[in-house]
C-alpha cells in the first residue's frame, strides 16, 4: 500500500514521456481508465463479498471464537476495495441510486435485532425503531403484515430495507452485516468495539435467543450483498450499463462525472457529514462504521480513492495494478503548477487519514479521537477534515482549467451553516 501512496511522485515524473494525444483522443483515454478503475475496484468487492459470504457460511456452521473472528477479519478485508469505489456515487446515477442498497448508514439496529436497554423502547420518528426482525416472524410496517417466518434476501432487500420510507430502517448491506458481527458498541468515547459473542449462533448453547433466525438473516444479508455486488461489477464491464451511461455523457460530460465524484466525496461527504458532523457533536453514534470500529479506516480508503481517480490508478487486491492516462496528466497539457499541487493536496489529505489509522492501530479508534476533551484527537481529526477541504479548491480550479461544463459538489451543513447543526 506505501507504493501507491507514493504513486503520486512518480507519475509526476513519468509526465514528461507521456505521448502528445490530441486532446480528445486523451480526454477519451482518461475516461476509459476511469471506468476501468470502476471495474476493477467493483470487482474486488464482490471477490471480498464472496470471501466474507464462506467465513459467514463457516460461523453459522460451526459457531466459535475463531469462526467469529475470521467471518470479522473477512468484513474488514471487504471494505478496503468497496470504500475505494465510493468516489464513483457522486456523477453516476446508476451508482447513486444503488449505492443505499450496500452502504446505508446510520441504522436503527433494533429494526434487526436484539438491542441494550440505554437504546431505548420507541422512537417518535420510527415507529419499527425496536421491531427486531430476528425475534419476530411477522412484522407490522405501514398497518400491512409482513410474513418474515423465513428471512431471505427478498425479504430483506424488498420489503424491510428502508421500511416506511424511514432512511434509518436499513435491513441490508454491509452495516446491516456489520452490526450482526459485532452487535453494539456500547463505549461511548471509550476504547472498544461491539463485543457479539459467536454462541449468539450457536444452536448447541445458545445466548440472547433466535440463535436459528440471526443465522438465517446474517447469510441471506450476505447474499444479498453479493448479489448487488454483482450488478455493479456487471454495470461496469465493457458494454456494461454503467459505462453507457458514462459514454451517454460525452467526453466532457464523463470529465465532469469524475470531478463531481472527487468534489463531493471529499467536500460535502467526507470532510462533512462522515467528519466535521461527528466532531462538532462528539458524538461517537456519527461514525461510519461504529460497531466494528473499522471508521478510520474506512475514511482513509474514501481518500485514496479520490486519489485513484486523479492519477489513474488502483492497485487491486492480487497486486495488479490497473493504470492509464489520467486527469493528472490531462491537467498538465493545460496547468502543470495545478496538476503539481492538486497531486500534492491529494497526498497531504491521504497522509492526514494515514494519521487516523495509524491512531486507530496504536489502540485509538475514530470514536476516541472525536471525544470530547480528547483536544490531540480532535486536532487529528480535524487536520483530515482541512486538508480534504483544502482539496476541494483545487478541484474546483481543475473544473474551470479543463473547461468543463458547470458542476456543484455536495454541501454539508456542518461546513456551510455550521449554527443549523444545533437546531
Amino acid at each position: 500500500m506505501r507504493k501507491l501512496l507514493l504513486a503520486c511522485s512518480g507519475l509526476t515524473l513519468l509526465v514528461s514521456g507521456v505521448p502528445a494525444y490530441a486532446d480528445t483522443d486523451l480526454e477519451r483515454s482518461v475516461v476509459d481508465t476511469y471506468a476501468n478503475i470502476a471495474e476493477a475496484g467493483y470487482g474486488d468487492s464482490l471477490s471480498s463479498a464472496m470471501a466474507l459470504r464462506e467465513a459467514v457460511s463457516e460461523l453459522t456452521m460451526s459457531p466459535s471464537e475463531a469462526s467469529l473472528a475470521a467471518a470479522r477479519q473477512a468484513w474488514l478485508e471487504a471494505r478496503r476495495p468497496y470504500q475505494q469505489t465510493e468516489v464513483y456515487r457522486f456523477g453516476n446515477a446508476i451508482v447513486d441510486d444503488w449505492e443505499g442498497k450496500v452502504n446505508a448508514w446510520p441504522l436503527d439496529e433494533g429494526l434487526i435485532d436484539y438491542v441494550d436497554t440505554a437504546y431505548g423502547d420507541d422512537s417518535e420518528d420510527n415507529e419499527l425503531y425496536t421491531a427486531n426482525i430476528i425475534s419476530n416472524p411477522s412484522i407490522t410496517v405501514n398497518g400491512q403484515l409482513i410474513d418474515a417466518a423465513t428471512i431471505t434476501p427478498t425479504l430483506l432487500g424488498g420489503e424491510l430495507h428502508e421500511a416506511g420510507g424511514i432512511e434509518t430502517n436499513v435491513a441490508t448491506g454491509y452495516h446491516a452485516i456489520e452490526f450482526l458481527l459485532w452487535g453494539q458498541d456500547l463505549n461511548g468515547g471509550e476504547a472498544g468495539a461491539g463485543d457479539r459473542e459467536y454462541t449468539d449462533y450457536s444452536m448447541e448453547n445458545c445466548t440472547n435467543g433466535n440463535c436459528d433466525r440471526r443465522a438465517q438473516y446474517l447469510s441471506a444479508a450476505t447474499d444479498l450483498l453479493i448479489e448487488d455486488l454483482t450488478f455493479m461489477a456487471e454495470a461496469w464491464t465493457s458494454g456494461g450499463e454503467a459505462r453507457q451511461a458514462l459514454d451517454s455523457m460525452g467526453t466532457k460530460g464523463a470529465l465532469g462525472a469524475m470531478l463531481t465524484g472527487m468534489g463531493s466525496l471529499s467536500y460535502g461527504e467526507l470532510a462533512g457529514e462522515r467528519m466535521q458532523l461527528g466532531l462538532m457533536l462528539h458524538d461517537p453514534e456519527e461514525e461510519h462504521d461504529c460497531f466494528a470500529d473499522n471508521t478510520s479506516y474506512s475514511h482513509y480508503y474514501d481518500g485514496v480513492g479520490i486519489q485513484n481517480v486523479f492519477l489513474g490508478r488502483y492497485e487491486a487486491l492480487d497486486g495488479q495494478v490497473v493504470s492509464g492516462p489520467s486527469l493528472f496528466d490531462l491537467l498538465v497539457e493545460t496547468d502543470k503548477a495545478l496538476a503539481d499541487e492538486l497531486a500534492a493536496d491529494l497526498q497531504s489529505s491521504v497522509d492526514a487519514l494515514k494519521v487516523m489509522t495509524d491512531s486507530q492501530d496504536n489502540g485509538q479508534a475514530y470514536d476516541q479521537l472525536i471525544a470530547e476533551g480528547n483536544v490531540e484527537g480532535n486536532a487529528i481529526v480535524q487536520s483530515a477534515i482541512d486538508a480534504l477541504i483544502h482539496q476541494t479548491r483545487n478541484i474546483e480550479r481543475t473544473v474551470a482549467t479543463l473547461g468543463v461544463d458547470s458542476i456543484s459538489f455536495e454541501g454539508s451543513d456542518s461546513l456551510d451553516d455550521p449554527s443549523a447543526v444545533f437546531q
